[in-house]
């Protein structure tokens, strides 16, 4: 059987859709490995939800990009192909801006001003996603962003020329402006492209430098704590709508428990990552003052090009953000 037949058997989205109250059982594709602290959540997520619902909801989770790729997990949700998902928000940049706030750089560089930046992006990022028949469930952030690269960068200059990974328009565009070579590549494949040297430096979090041991390939970490972006878990609002009142009751107070306890795991994974990279042997670099001054340009750089982008609604976002 193949991956599409397999899924809309597992799924039976068809009845789901028609409003059947049996038991439903869903496929969840998710971009990370297992051992990932968003995929250990998701897992949780669906673990509640089952207890929850007495098995009348029966999410599996398939994690690092197994059954569906990164990229094609949003469409494959909104076209009911799988009834929920989760993918990074900012991967979807260039279908509406409000999809790339979260990583604007240097605009949110704490725990504390991600939540206010998310409760002032919640409304806009809800509206978007329904009109693409979708409904947002939660939203986990990922620590903050660092450089790895093979040596110690100590200025903007020091990218000029690197093989530099991105996976997003916002990333592409620091590649651009740092003057960096840009390459995508999907955190999976990251490894064998540092081995290669088809990448020689990326922008991400320390928990992914764990899970992928990037200290076998790279030697340096700058903790730049450029932005926190985050990942969100999306349903296909027919199917949701159409699940029995309890069910759907039992779905939203686990995804609201997925949330709070993703912000937490977050916050304790930038610890426990970043003295992991130290361990393996890997230099922490505090960012110098003319690296962290160049990116700071490029932030506001990057920040007004969303905000022309973003339009009034855009501008409405970042004012309110600003304003708390």
């Amino acid at each position: 059987m193949n991956i599409f037949a397999r899924v809309f058997a597992g799924v039976a989205l068809s009845a789901v859709v028609a409003g059947t109250a049996s038991a439903q059982s869903w496929d969840m594709p998710t971009p990370y490995p297992d051992a990932t602290f968003h995929t250990v959540n998701i897992a949780q997520f669906a673990d509640a939800v089952r207890e929850a619902t007495g098995g009348t909801l029966d999410i599996t989770v398939h994690s690092a990009g197994s059954l569906i790729k990164h990229p094609e997990i949003k469409r494959t949700v909104r076209s009911g192909v799988v009834p929920i998902g989760e993918v990074l928000i900012s991967l979807h940049a260039n279908e509406n801006p409000i999809y790339g706030l979260d990583s604007v750089p240097f605009l949110a560089t704490s725990y504390e001003d991600a939540r206010r930046l998310y409760a002032a992006q919640r409304p806009a990022l809800e509206e978007a996603l329904a009109e693409e028949g979708l409904t947002l469930l939660f939203s986990v952030p990922w620590p903050p962003q660092g450089i790895y690269a093979g040596q110690e960068l100590d200025s903007i200059e020091d990218l000029r020329g690197l093989r530099f990974r991105t996976y997003n328009p916002g990333t592409a565009r620091i590649a651009e402006l740092s003057g960096a070579t840009p390459v995508q590549v999907e955190v999976a494949d990251l490894p064998t492209a540092f081995a290669t040297g088809r990448v020689e430096a990326t922008i991400t979090s320390p928990s992914t430098g764990v899970n992928s041991t990037f200290w076998d390939f790279v030697s340096h970490y700058h903790d730049t704590q450029a932005w926190l972006p985050r990942n969100m878990v999306v349903v296909n609002t027919a199917a949701f709508e159409a699940l029995d009142p309890g069910v759907r009751a039992a779905l939203l107070e686990a995804a609201a428990a997925a949330e709070a306890r993703g912000w937490e795991m977050s916050a304790a994974d930038t610890e426990a990552a970043t003295k992991t990279l130290a361990d393996n042997g890997m230099t922490i670099v505090t960012p110098s003052e003319g690296l962290s001054t160049g990116f700071q340009e490029i932030g506001a750089r990057i920040a007004d090009e969303w905000a022309a982008s973003a339009g009034e609604a855009g501008t409405a976002v970042l004012d309110a953000y600003r304003a708390n």
